[in-house]
């Protein structure tokens, strides 16, 4: 039975010319041996065509719905000018008329619900040449809302199915914007750990190549600042596994693994570890100037981190690209509506670090700077000094905050 019904899907002309043939038969019936005088059936001939036309147009409803309803209007027009009796094939024109409303062809649909409006009515008509209006009226207001119900079904089908169909596209539409939001977070989650351990190891790894290149000369002769050195490098490198292990706390947390009740984890340098960071590179070799301007205060945390890594990128690429010799300046300046940020040096510049690009890999630093920057709404600025050097200023939004008024009224 299942391979039936699929043939039927799969042919659904042969399907609809089968099960119509019966009223195809009953309606030549009827043209063939109708003979009343009290309501004429018009001509044999007409009765045949307008049988065999709408035998037509219901076979090919499915398969070609435009071809189908022109022959439903041939139906009709033959049925009325052959004054034609009302046959069963009838039924048949109305199945034509529900595909029609149901189909996508919107004119076809237009065209059947002007013909089961006007249908009775031309139908009726002979009613008037035989002088009864009364009949004629009766007629028509009575087959009228039965014409209609299959064009109304199938237009309340069509409806549903378009709603249904746009529901579809909707959740489609969905998904993929979730599904593009999801990629789009995975990669600013990438960026962001890529520029965090970027200013975690690029900064202490500088540092401890340094230093370890200055005891790699010192062994002969100064056993003692060796040791220094030695000491510098195992300073720094227990405090870039301490940045790593908090970097790699942050993240479990977020991915839900808990690490939210350890507070080592959970702290980011600030402002106040600059000084620290700058006794760092000083032990290293570099001179650097460090200024602090303005009264501190507390900053919002992305704030605080951004300041703390500008610093120590700019003193990083100081490091690596403004040769020997070259001096720092860092200065820190807190105003009522920003904090702003200078760091600058007077080494060799861009223009002999490759005209912009930096030898630690293209640049990545100086990205990750824009972008810190960029998430705590603050400009940043960096280039080559007229003097030689090179130079980054920013300027972070940090409003200070007034102390909230309880309300009462003083006088």
């Amino acid at each position: 039975m299942s391979r039936i019904y699929a043939f039927l899907r799969r042919h659904p002309a042969p399907a609809d010319a089968g099960w119509s043939l019966p009223v195809v038969g009953l309606s030549l019936l009827l043209v063939f041996g109708y003979d009343s005088p009290y309501y004429p059936g018009g001509p044999v001939w007409a009765g045949v065509l307008v049988t065999a036309t709408a035998w037509a147009a219901v076979t090919l409803r499915r398969t070609a719905p435009g071809p189908a309803m022109w022959l439903t209007v041939a139906t009709v027009v033959l049925h009325v000018l052959g004054a034609v009796l009302l046959l069963p094939t009838a039924l048949l024109l109305l199945v034509v008329v529900g595909t029609a409303a149901a189909g996508p062809l919107r004119w076809a649909s237009r065209t059947a619900l002007a013909l089961v409006l006007a249908g009775p009515w031309l139908h009726g008509s002979r009613w008037l040449a035989e002088g009864d209006p009364a009949s004629f009226v009766v007629e028509a207001c009575l087959l009228t809302p039965v014409t209609l119900i299959p064009w109304v079904l199938g237009d309340a089908a069509r409806t549903r199915r378009a709603y249904f169909a746009a529901l579809e596209e909707r959740a489609a539409r969905l998904e993929r914007e979730q599904e593009l939001e999801a990629r789009v977070a995975v990669a600013a989650e990438r960026t962001r750990i890529a520029r965090e351990l970027h200013d975690v190891v690029a900064h202490s790894v500088s540092v401890m190549v340094v230093q370890a290149d200055g005891a790699l000369y010192t062994i002969p002769d100064h056993p003692d600042r060796t040791r220094e050195a030695v000491r510098a490098v195992s300073s720094t490198g227990r405090q870039a596994l301490s940045e790593m292990r908090q970097l790699v706390g942050v993240l479990r947390d977020t991915a839900g693994e808990g690490t939210a009740g350890d507070p080592a984890a959970a702290s980011q340098p600030g402002p106040e570890q600059v000084a620290t960071l700058v006794d760092e590179v000083r032990a290293a070799g570099l001179e650097v100037d460090w200024r602090l301007e303005g009264e501190p205060r507390a900053l919002p945390d992305g704030v605080a981190l951004t300041v703390y890594r500008i610093v120590q990128e700019a003193l990083t690429n100081t490091r690596k690209h403004a040769g020997p010799g070259a001096t720092a300046r860092v200065m820190l300046r807190y105003t009522d509506t920003a904090v702003e940020l200078v760091a600058e040096d007077d080494g060799r510049g861009p223009a002999v670090r490759g005209v912009g690009r930096r030898a630690d890999g293209g640049g990545n630093g100086l990205v990750g700077m824009r972008e810190r920057v960029a998430l705590v709404e603050g400009t940043v600025s960096s280039g080559p000094r007229p003097g030689g050097g090179y130079r980054v200023a920013a300027v972070l939004p940090a409003p200070v905050r007034l102390p909230e008024r309880d309300g009462r009224d003083d006088g």
